[in-house]
């Protein structure tokens, strides 16, 4: 079982651009996630095809299970 927090934004073009980080703590703090993505927004590091991250869209954790049917 794999876990990835999907964090999604808006950009200056109004799309949305999304950021995954694996392996995310079992207990996320829905304040402490949106501060960290302000602190994103802030900083300006970050430059997508549709410009700036502008904004916060949601975020969630995508939980993946994998089974091998053939080896």
């Amino acid at each position: 079982m794999a876990k990835t927090l999907m964090l999604d934004f808006t950009t200056e073009g109004n799309k949305t651009s999304s950021l995954s980080l694996e392996y995310p703590k079992d207990s996320l703090d829905p304040a402490v996630v949106t501060a960290a993505m302000n602190q994103i927004i802030a900083a300006n590091i970050i430059r997508t095809a549709s410009g700036d991250l502008v904004g916060i869209k949601g975020a969630r954790v995508v939980d993946r299970n994998v089974s091998t049917v053939l080896a």
